[in-house]
């Protein structure tokens, strides 16, 4: 796999890797605002029209000019549509209701894993040593932060039907992030993922409508209104394009190391919005996370 990262020493594609988080992390605030105004699979339905409505205008002229290429490309974009938007959109939603946000974290944090087993065995991705024990010590420093630096956390752990969800997601976001870093497409960054966001809204709907007529109904009020612009903004349309860019760069294996970043963001946001406290094991905890991307970028140049 050739990465422009390896062809010259920039360090913004790096940056990235710390910026990209601080939206993606956003995510949390949705899981854990707007679930409570909002149904999950209806959150997640919206949050991905909205997101396309907001880009059709941009880049729909884009579309219709390429339909040879949209025909070509209809089933990948449809697939990762499913995959990024419908499986990682709605199944994080959807745990949140019968697991903690403790389990949801530990359990994430191995979509890294997966991006890198699925990148050496489908792709033939280069995996070196310093990225294996940066990927170890970011692990260490996530689950010192989950747990708050308890040991009795993980003795006393226990599986939910909400974890099984969160482990589809995971797996979800390791193979949305794979794919579309190695299948290529003639559509521009931003004309691709106004597709991916629409193909995602398509795989959500008939599980939406599920929702609506059988388990829970949608008010479409205000906090809607909030909810679903908010998803769609911040960790929705901006997190989404730095992710791209990110993978454009350093690769999908690299670039999942975002999800060990984005840890530290979520326990701020925390701290700022949830009267959470800050404690000596989070700076221990983000400290090895930084450590642990530092020997992966190491090993990517």
């Amino acid at each position: 796999m050739r990465l422009s990262s390896t062809k010259n020493n920039s360090f913004f594609p790096y940056l990235l890797l710390f910026i990209q988080p601080v939206f993606m992390a956003t995510n949390i605030i949705v899981a854990r605002g707007g679930v409570e105004y909002v149904p999950p699979v209806s959150l997640a339905f919206w949050r991905w029209l909205t997101v396309f409505l907001i880009l059709s205008p941009f880049f729909l002229g884009e579309i219709f000019k390429k339909k040879k290429d949209f025909n070509k490309e209809f089933w990948r974009l449809f697939f990762l549509g499913s995959m990024g938007c419908g499986v990682c959109g709605a199944f994080p939603f959807i745990a949140g209701m019968t697991t903690t946000m403790a389990n949801m974290g530990i359990i994430y944090t191995s979509s890294p894993i997966f991006i890198i087993i699925l990148s050496l065995m489908f792709f033939k991705d280069k995996i070196t040593l310093s990225r294996v024990i940066g990927l170890m010590i970011c692990i260490v420093g996530v689950l010192i932060i989950i747990s708050k630096g308890r040991v009795d956390l993980f003795i006393n752990f226990k599986f939910t039907s909400g974890d099984l969800w969160m482990v589809g997601a995971a797996a979800g976001w390791a193979i949305y992030s794979i794919y579309l870093l190695n299948w290529r497409s003639n559509f521009s960054l931003m004309g691709r993922f106004t597709l991916i966001s629409f193909f995602g809204a398509i795989s959500l709907l008939p599980f939406y409508l599920l929702e609506e007529l059988y388990f829970f109904n949608t008010n479409f009020n205000n906090e809607f209104i909030f909810w679903v612009l908010f998803a769609a903004i911040s960790p929705g349309i901006i997190a989404f394009t730095l992710y791209t860019k990110v993978q454009k760069h350093v690769g999908a294996s690299l670039a999942g190391f975002t999800l060990y970043i984005f840890s530290i963001y979520s326990a701020i946001y925390g701290i700022i919005l949830f009267n959470e406290t800050l404690m000596n094991f989070h700076y221990f905890g983000a400290g090895l996370v930084f450590f642990g991307v530092y020997l992966a970028r190491k090993a990517a140049k």
